[in-house]
């Protein structure tokens, strides 16, 4: 298996003013894969803009409830379509990783999040129930997963 550190090597990772910094390679805290955590920066002010992360694993839980990649926009920069474009730029990392399709949850009410997803040509597959008994429901996650195929 390739490197995770090394897939990242030589993939530009920038679009205009954004750009994808690798910050680590861990385990998820929650979901138990193993998992390559970004920053997303500003180019122009070297300030965060939020956080994506792309999960290696592929399990049942990862492809049905948590998704192979999950994101945060801070507030105040909302709305330049960071997350569409962060997720655009993960895809030659995800496919260097045998990630194909790559599959990313969010919760049915989240429109922003569904007009990223929609933005980064993912297409809506259905929308699932979340099992109680799974750790998204446990850690105060939505009933309800919108399951997206990239």
């Amino acid at each position: 298996m390739l490197d995770p550190t090394e897939a990242v090597r030589g993939i530009n990772l920038r679009d205009r003013d954004l750009r994808l910094d690798l910050e680590k390679f861990a385990v998820h805290e929650y979901h138990r894969v193993p998992t390559l955590f970004f920053r997303m920066m500003s180019e122009s002010t070297e300030e965060e803009v939020g956080t994506i992360n792309l999960r290696l694993g592929s399990t049942a839980h990862i492809e049905r409830y948590a998704g192979h990649i999950g994101y945060g926009v801070h507030p105040r920069h909302r709305g330049h379509h960071f997350a569409a474009r962060s997720v655009i730029l993960l895809r030659p990392v995800a496919r260097r990783m045998g990630l194909d399709p790559l599959w990313i949850t969010t919760d049915p009410e989240n429109r922003a999040s569904r007009r990223s997803l929609e933005l980064a040509g993912a297409a809506l597959v259905e929308i699932v129930d979340v099992p109680m008994d799974c750790g998204i429901r446990k850690y105060g996650g939505k009933a309800r997963k919108c399951r997206y195929r990239l």
